[in-house]
């Protein structure tokens, strides 16, 4: 079962190594379908030229990945385009965030990713105005239950969730990238200075090299859901190996991570980055982040946790156990201690009454 557990990470290191025998390979589609990651591993297979030695049956698999990928870029492709059109003459900024910006700019973690909706950034000012603007284009706000709305809107650092009414597109439209109410206090005001201008498309925007690496960070390893912890890691890597490729970049990623107070999320990223697929950052860097790093006994249980959640292997108990703890640890960091003890109360009480949780 060890071997099962580790192929996937094997084979998207380093696409070579991928198995040749039917059982391997069909533990490694399940695996890479389970991670969200089938895409990337056959893009990356395909780019070495390696797809065609796969053996019939899993080439077939992979194969209709990135047809699938395709199908979704377009569609992405076609959805920024709308919400550029809805939000023309708002007169505020719009910045993509994550697999969105990912694709729009041309960055290593768009290949073979799969999309599950499209993530804006504004300011929180203007969040009223762009609301209105996207209602008006087709787009609902879900999650109607008055509690939700309320815990979206006073709370967290996004709007509830929106689906156009006629596309079922989903759009995540944010102010800030942590909540309201979380441990982390961040000026979102600092990430719209430092956007970058999209140069082919020049109503959009994206978060700068650094930013972005943090806001990825951030979302998984302050996240309670980690269902899909290692496409997202996966992303963290491509990332850092793009843009570390310039001079001085991780020396700049931790001076700027200082400044946002993300410095835990980033240790965890470069630890995990550096575990899972051989990151080599500058030791000077692991130095400086390893100083905002828990300390033992802590840093030894986080380190069971997370290697065991980011796995994908849900049918494991030791995987299902590990993302359960994550998960309160997640809403621990995302409110303080009587909100969450209220939060789960109205929660408790709604499942018990047959109503979403």
């Amino acid at each position: 079962m060890a071997v099962m557990r580790e192929v996937l990470i094997d084979a998207l290191r380093d696409p070579s190594r991928v198995p040749h025998d039917t059982i391997a390979w069909e533990a490694l589609i399940r695996r890479g379908r389970e991670a969200g990651l089938l895409g990337t591993l056959a893009w990356r297979l395909s780019e070495r030229g390696l797809l065609d030695a796969v053996p019939a049956a899993p080439r077939a698999h992979l194969r209709a990945a990135l047809v699938v990928c395709r199908a979704q870029e377009a569609a992405v492709h076609r959805e920024v385009r709308e919400i550029v059109r809805a939000l023309r003459g708002i007169g505020a900024p719009i910045v993509l965030l994550k697999g969105a910006a990912y694709l729009l700019a041309e960055l290593p973690p768009a290949q073979g990713r799969v999309f599950s909706d499209v993530d804006i950034l504004v300011p929180k000012g203007a969040l009223p105005d762009v609301e209105s603007a996207l209602m008006l284009a087709g787009f609902a706000t879900t999650h109607h239950h008055p509690y939700d709305q309320r815990y979206y809107r006073r709370w967290m650092h996004e709007l509830p969730p929106m689906q156009h009414v006629k596309r079922l597109t989903v759009l995540d439209v944010h102010h800030t990238i942590v909540p309201a109410t979380g441990r982390v206090r961040l000026d979102a005001s600092n990430l719209f200075r430092a956007s970058v201008a999209l140069t082919q498309h020049a109503e959009l925007q994206v978060l700068a090299p650094a930013d972005m690496v943090l806001h990825s960070a951030t979302h998984l390893f302050q996240n309670e859901d980690l269902t899909h912890g290692l496409r997202d890691l996966v992303d963290i890597h491509a990332l850092l190996t793009h843009f570390g490729a310039r001079p001085r970049f991780f020396a700049e990623l931790a001076s700027r991570a200082e400044e946002l107070d993300v410095m835990r999320p980033l240790f965890y990223a470069l630890r995990f980055a550096s575990r899972l697929f051989d990151m080599d950052v500058p030791r000077e860097v692991v130095d400086a982040v390893s100083r905002h790093g828990p300390r033992p006994p802590l840093s030894r249980a986080m380190d069971m946790l997370l290697g065991a959640a980011l796995m994908p292997d849900a049918a494991r108990a030791s995987t299902r156990l590990a993302r359960q703890a994550l998960y309160v640890r997640g809403h621990w960091l995302r409110m303080p201690v009587p909100l969450l003890a209220w939060h789960l109360t109205v929660k408790a009480f709604r499942r018990e009454e047959g109503q979403p949780a």
